[in-house]
C-alpha cells in the first residue's frame, strides 16, 4: 500500500503544515532506494559490508552536499556508514571552519611555529 499526501492531509494537500516535511522523507527513500540498487552494500570509505537488518546503518551521502542533487545514475551519491558519514560531514565542517580567516588577521591563520628552523645549522655542525 502507497501512502500519499492526500491520505495524511485530506483535501489540504498544498497548505498542509506537514507536507514539505511528508515532500522531503518522500525524497529520501526514492533516492535511497535508488542508491541500494544501483551500488554494493559496502561502506565507501571503511569497506564495511552491510546485509539484512544492518542496511539500516548504510547511509547515502551527496558528495557535493546538496540533498537536491539527484541525479538518476547516481553520480553524486555514494553509501557511507553511519560512522564513515559522521565523519565526513565533520571534515567538511572543519575544512570550513579552517578556511575562515582568525581574527585580526587578512589573510587567515599564519603558523608561528617553525620545527626546522635550526636544522641546517645542525647539519653543518656535524660535518
Amino acid at each position: 500500500m502507497v501512502i500519499t499526501k492526500k491520505d495524511l492531509y485530506g483535501d489540504r494537500t498544498d497548505n498542509a503544515p506537514g507536507s514539505a516535511l511528508y515532500d522531503r522523507e518522500v525524497r529520501q527513500k526514492t533516492y535511497r532506494e535508488r542508491a541500494l540498487k544501483i551500488f554494493p552494500w559496502v561502506c565507501g570509505k571503511c569497506g564495511r559490508e552491510f546485509s539484512g537488518k544492518k542496511i539500516r546503518e548504510l547511509t547515502v551521502h551527496h558528495k557535493d552536499h546538496n540533498h537536491e542533487n539527484n541525479p538518476p545514475d547516481g553520480s553524486n551519491w555514494e553509501l557511507l556508514c553511519l560512522y564513515c558519514h559522521d565523519n565526513e560531514h565533520s571534515r567538511f565542517l572543519d575544512a570550513e571552519w579552517c578556511a575562515t580567516p582568525s581574527p585580526g588577521s587578512k589573510d587567515g591563520p599564519v603558523a608561528t611555529h617553525t620545527p626546522f628552523s635550526a636544522l641546517k645549522d645542525m647539519l653543518t655542525k656535524n660535518e
